[in-house]
């Protein structure tokens, strides 16, 4: 297969010795060649959920029990490459029709770890004026998020997915304020153990909507991916300096890898379709000559003639 030789498919200078690397090949066969034992700092990442998705290079219509094998052998592939102290983040959803989905695959690629935190990606979300209380100027309800309808008279839609971090000993230290938010309540800033900071953890619930998109052929060419602020919130959660590389086994389109450049880290990713190689590729120099922009823009800081 191209790309499965020494050679990375595509490899992107982050500066200060650190590169995004993506490389077409199965992450089961390829994670421990390219990543290394315990190398891992961060491993963010979306397998497929078996529900008959059409990818370009993929069957995602396994038998159960072949898909949750396979599950498991992922799960055993990262947990060699993971360090001690590091974060395993998997996402994954489960349809209306089979909630038991993303639990039986936390059960099967979990198995060498140990489940320390369940989170909650909320897509969409519906919020009456009247509970969100004076304090947030509503004058309206609002709906927000991305929103597919459902046609069904037995299930209610499906507007969020599971985060599961997983670590190897379940004591892994998280920097909870890096994706902290501010108190609603001011009375609460001196009232807690941290007084006078006005930052909270933001707790197990993380709302992030897909970006509005015009074209889905050109921007979004991937029939499963996520936003790369979810990945960015992971690795800013374990902690950005304690982050040395994040490797995502399933990169797709490149959402984790544009977080990782974001946040000037190292980062591995696999997949066996070059098409999304390319376009994840493509994605992170966007991402390197947005941040080079926002840069030479800034005003300058100091003290003046």
């Amino acid at each position: 297969m191209p790309g499965a030789g020494d050679r990375p498919f595509r490899e992107i200078d982050l500066g200060a010795g650190r590169s995004v690397r993506l490389y077409r090949e199965d992450s089961i066969a390829g994670l421990e060649r390219r990543v290394g034992r315990a190398r891992a700092s961060v491993v963010v990442t979306s397998p497929p959920y078996n529900l008959g998705v059409r990818y370009r290079s993929y069957a995602d219509d396994r038998p159960r029990a072949e898909y949750l094998a396979w599950t498991g052998e992922f799960g055993a592939a990262v947990a060699r490459v993971l360090a001690p102290g590091g974060s395993f983040f998997l996402n994954v959803g489960s349809p209306p029709r089979d909630p038991r989905l993303a639990w039986d695959v936390v059960r099967a690629a979990g198995r060498p770890f140990v489940l320390q935190n369940v989170i909650h990606w909320v897509k969409s979300i519906a919020i009456d004026r009247a509970a969100a209380g004076e304090a947030a100027g509503l004058d309206r309800d609002l709906a927000l998020g991305h929103y597919k309808p459902l046609r069904s008279a037995r299930y209610l839609h499906g507007a969020h997915e599971y985060v599961f971090h997983l670590t190897r000993s379940g004591h892994v230290p998280l920097d909870r304020l890096a994706i902290g938010v501010a108190y609603q309540d001011k009375s609460n800033v001196g009232r807690w153990r941290r007084p006078g900071i006005d930052r909270r953890c933001r707790g197990n619930t993380w709302f992030l909507p897909y970006p509005t998109i015009q074209a889905r052929a050109r921007d979004r060419p991937h029939p499963a991916t996520f936003p790369p602020e979810l990945p960015e919130w992971c690795v800013r959660l374990h902690g950005v300096a304690r982050t040395r590389l994040v490797v995502d086994p399933f990169v797709g389109i490149g959402s984790s890898a544009v977080a990782a450049a974001r946040l000037g880290r190292s980062f591995v990713g696999f997949d066996v379709d070059a098409e999304y190689l390319r376009v994840a590729a493509e994605r992170v120099a966007a991402e390197l000559e947005r941040l080079r922009s926002a840069r030479d823009s800034a005003p300058a800081t100091g003290v003046g003639a």
